[in-house]
């Protein structure tokens, strides 16, 4: 017989009815009070099935695919269903697959699904509200967690830093990030679902900036560089400058193109190339040369062995080209492990001040190094910095303390003021000596000789607010001194100097102000005005010398201007501190100093 059940069969004959009839007829029964409590109690439940048959027979699920950030689905997470008050009222294991399934859920109620699994931070999706007979999808993405882990400081970081537009971020199968570390250190995590989008938008940006600048950065420059995500997960970047072509000297305007890659390598690691060409006309050298260009080639690369070690290697490799051709390689090695919770102790080795670790390739926009014909040949700085450190994670804060060594083969001195071609001719004389000066800004750079220091560093850091950072840094060690009561000259300043022991102290404002998005970092370091090279020069905010400050401000005046409008200022030893006096070959003033003060300002347009 087809139809319904109910209809069909005589009320008489119903479920209902028939227990009904029987608890009244046990009433008359002997004994039946040992057993009537109980029998009332089916009774009631099957009124309440009645009552609510769409409650008993459509019950909800949740189901999905749980994977690591390389889009690689992971068996054997734990996945659990949270109600109110975070009661778990479901579980199950992925299975081969990554698949997962928890079903007999009751509908109408708010959910929160989570993943887990060792050495994964959880990944979560709340606010999931189910309806009768509903089988959602909710797919998850873990990030591994010594990926989640980052103490500020980074070291070295430049002025310019890429805003959080772009990052060299952990990317789902879906091509999204799932994982950003802003400026200020704030972690954010975001779980993947079906409903979320299956491609990252690809950004550009372009920019103008002017002013005195610094060693190769004065004039006008246009930027323009854009960001693209690949369908495997990595990111790619590519950017230009053109200068404006100003002074006498200037056959063609400077110019540098970059572009940067980074890929997944394994379970936990990452690796990132930056290839970069620059070409500065406006640039003279020892013996009347002009020109000088650059070919860099930087790589690193970051892993994690378990839980207990993470390790970061890597290096740049540049040809220099003016008077002559030179060659250099430049590795660094670090080394961090985690001991107990919440401490730290590393080792680190670094040749290069511009790039000592992974984080140091987060822009493409690589330092400018500089190369000098001295005694016949061309010749960069160089140098051997090992360092120990131990640290402390103290709440949100850090405190670490360091013992380092360093071997200055040779150092390169920043000065400035009007070079004369007398002092580029006498220069190439000199033994030791080389120079090469930027017409542009004035300023130049000449080789020095070398000299052994060690010394104790202690930096802490704590947050202010939730978006701004302050450190401390404390160091000790030696650098270059100048002496006050004998005049130097152009040709023999490099034999002049002397080492000198010394301190240096720093205290430093990093982050983004939260209500108005403005990105700042400020500092001011001090050591004594006589030295003209910094002390421990590998220290994070050695190139930071005395007053300096950068900030990027969004610019938005309602519907008047586009949004993604942003204005920027960058400023370098605002006070002109450190400056030391030396003599050029026709009795003109020139100065050393520790950094050269540096103006610029600009507009940029993302897009």
């Amino acid at each position: 017989m087809s139809g319904n059940w109910s209809q069909a069969r005589p009320l008489n004959a119903s479920p209902f009815f028939l227990w009904t009839r029987y608890l009244w007829s046990s009433r008359r029964r002997p004994g039946a009070n040992t057993v009537q409590r109980s029998q009332l109690k089916i009774a009631i439940v099957v009124l309440l099935m009645a009552a609510a048959p769409g409650w008993a027979s459509n019950p909800a699920a949740v189901t999905g695919v749980v994977r690591d950030a390389q889009g690689v689905a992971q068996m054997g997470a734990l996945v659990q269903v949270l109600g109110a008050d975070s009661v778990m009222v479901g579980t199950a294991l992925t299975d081969l697959h990554g698949r997962y399934l928890i079903a007999n859920l009751l509908p109408g109620k708010r959910y929160e699904v989570r993943a887990s699994a060792a050495l994964f931070v959880p990944a979560t999706r709340g606010n999931l509200q189910l309806r009768p007979g509903a089988r959602a999808v909710v797919n998850l993405t873990m990030n591994a967690i010594f990926d989640a882990a980052s103490w500020l400081p980074a070291e070295r970081r430049k002025a310019d830093e890429p805003s959080d537009d772009w990052k060299w971020t952990l990317r789902s199968s879906a091509n999204r990030p799932i994982l950003r570390v802003f400026e200020d250190g704030e972690m954010v995590m975001v779980s993947s679902s079906a409903t979320e989008r299956k491609t990252a938008p690809d950004r550009a940006r372009a920019s103008v900036n002017s002013g005195d600048g610094g060693f190769g950065t004065g004039g006008v420059h246009n930027v323009f560089q854009t960001d693209r995500s690949l369908p495997d997960g990595s990111d790619m970047r590519l950017r230009a400058d053109v200068g404006a072509m100003t002074g006498p000297y200037l056959r063609a305007p400077s110019m540098s193109m970059s572009a940067g890659y980074q890929r997944r390598l394994g379970f936990a690691g990452a690796g990132r190339t930056v290839v970069s060409y620059q070409s500065h006309p406006e640039m003279t050298s020892t013996g009347g040369t002009q020109g000088f260009d650059v070919v860099q080639f930087a790589s690193a690369q970051k892993t994690s062995l378990g839980d207990m070690v993470d390790m970061e290697l890597g290096g740049t490799v540049y040809v220099v080209h003016g008077p002559g051709y030179a060659m250099a390689s430049r590795p660094f090695l670090k080394i961090t492990a985690h001991p107990k919770t919440n401490w730290n102790a590393g080792y680190r080795m670094a040749t290069s001040r511009d790039l000592q670790s992974f984080e140091g390739l987060d822009s493409v926009e690589l330092e400018l190094p500089t190369g000098v014909l001295a005694q016949g040949r061309m010749q960069t700085e160089r140098g051997l910095h090992q360092e120990f450190s131990l640290g402390r994670k103290a709440g949100k804060g850090l405190v670490q303390a360091s013992f380092y060594k360093d071997n200055i083969g040779s150092a390169m001195l920043a000065g400035g003021g009007p070079l004369a071609a007398a002092d580029l001719a006498a220069a190439q004389g000199q033994v030791g000596v080389g120079l090469i000066a930027d017409t542009t800004t004035g300023t130049f750079r000449m080789l020095s000789e070398g000299y052994k220091a060690q010394g104790f560093n202690i930096l802490m850091t704590e947050p202010i607010t939730p978006g701004l950072w302050v450190a401390v840094e404390y160091s000790t060690g030696a650098a270059l001194a100048a002496d006050a009561d004998q005049p130097m000259h152009v040709e023999t300043v490099a034999q002049q100097l002397k080492q000198r022991s010394s301190q240096a102290a720093t205290i430093a404002v990093k982050g983004r102000v939260i209500h108005s998005a403005t990105q700042v970092r400020a500092s001011y370091r001090w050591q004594p005005e006589a030295l003209v090279t910094p002390v421990n020069p590998f220290a994070a905010f050695s190139d930071q010398a005395y007053l300096s400050f950068f900030i990027r401000q969004p610019i938005r005046v309602g519907s008047l201007l586009p949004a993604g409008l942003e204005a920027t200022i960058d400023v370098t030893n605002l006070l002109e501190q450190g400056y030391r006096p030396i003599l050029s070959k026709d009795g003109k003033t020139l100065f050393l100093a520790q950094t050269p003060r540096m103006v610029q300002a600009g507009l940029a347009f993302n897009f």
